[in-house]
C-alpha cells in the first residue's frame, strides 16, 4: 500500500510543479513593462538622448509601460532603433524585473560637409545628419559634394585615428583634380596635400616638419607647406 501511495504521489507532484511553473510563467508574461532603460555603449557625446529614445519607442506603441511583456515585440523595437539616423546598432531585451533595456551604439561623425547642404560624414563613409543635441568637433569638409565623398573619405578617416592630426587639422578643402588643402588650427599657412594618396607618408613628413619648425621657432614664417612630393616637404615663406 505504501509503495502504491509513493507511485501516486510522484505523478501528482509533477503535475503540481508543472501547474505552478505554467502559472508563474503566465503571470510573469502578463506583467506590465515597469521601465525603459537606455544604455549608450562607447562614446561620450550624445547625438541622440535617452529621452528621445524613450519618446520614439512610446510614440510608436512598441514600448509603452502599459504593454504586457508577452505582447512586446523585441525585434520590432530593435528595427525601430536601428532605423534612427543617429544609431549604428541597437539591442533590446527584457530584464527579470520587467524593465525593457536597450543597448545603443551611436554613429560616429569624422567630418562635417559644408555646402548647399550641411551634414556629417560618419566613420563608415556614409552621410549622417546633424544632431539637435550635440555638435561634433570634426574637420570641416569644403567643396565636397556627394560625388566626391569617396575621394576625401580615406584622408578624413586617417586624420580621425591620429591624435596629433585630430587636434591640429580644422578643415579640408577640395580643389580641382580631387586634390586637397588642409587648414591648421591657429596657424596662417595652408598645407597643400595633393591627392589622397600615400597618406601615412605625407603626414609623417608633415609631423617631422612641424616638430623641426617649432624647435626653430619658424612656424609663423610660412604661408604654404606642400606635401604632394613623397620624399620632401616644400615650404613657401611669407
Amino acid at each position: 500500500m505504501k509503495h502504491k501511495l509513493r507511485y501516486i504521489k510522484l505523478p501528482v507532484l509533477l503535475i503540481l510543479v508543472a501547474f505552478l511553473f505554467s502559472f508563474a510563467e503566465k503571470r510573469n508574461n502578463a506583467r506590465k513593462i515597469s521601465e525603459i532603460k537606455v544604455q549608450f555603449v562607447g562614446g561620450e557625446n550624445l547625438y541622440v538622448t535617452e529621452e528621445a529614445v524613450n519618446n520614439l519607442l512610446i510614440q510608436n506603441d512598441v514600448a509603452a509601460t502599459d504593454i504586457d511583456k508577452e505582447t512586446l515585440d523585441l525585434n520590432r523595437v530593435e528595427r525601430l532603433l536601428n532605423n534612427h539616423d543617429m544609431i549604428e546598432n541597437a539591442e533590446a531585451f527584457l530584464s527579470l524585473d520587467g524593465k525593457l533595456q536597450a543597448k545603443i551604439v551611436q554613429r560616429k561623425p569624422i567630418g562635417r560637409i559644408v555646402g548647399n547642404s550641411t551634414y556629417y560624414l560618419d566613420e563608415n563613409g556614409s552621410e549622417m545628419p546633424l544632431s539637435p543635441y550635440y555638435s561634433a568637433r570634426v574637420p570641416l569638409l569644403l567643396g565636397v559634394d556627394s560625388g566626391a565623398v569617396e575621394k576625401v573619405y580615406p584622408l578624413v578617416a586617417y586624420i580621425q585615428q591620429d591624435d596629433f592630426l585630430t587636434q591640429h587639422v580644422t578643415a579640408i578643402k577640395r580643389m580641382s583634380g580631387n586634390k586637397f588643402e588642409l587648414q591648421i588650427r591657429k596657424l596662417d599657412f595652408k598645407v597643400y596635400f595633393g591627392k589622397a594618396e600615400n597618406i601615412a607618408l605625407k603626414f609623417n613628413n608633415f609631423k617631422a616638419f612641424y616638430k623641426k619648425a617649432i624647435q626653430d621657432e619658424k612656424l609663423d614664417t610660412y604661408k604654404r607647406v606642400n606635401l604632394q612630393f613623397e620624399d620632401q616637404v616644400v615650404c613657401t615663406k611669407k
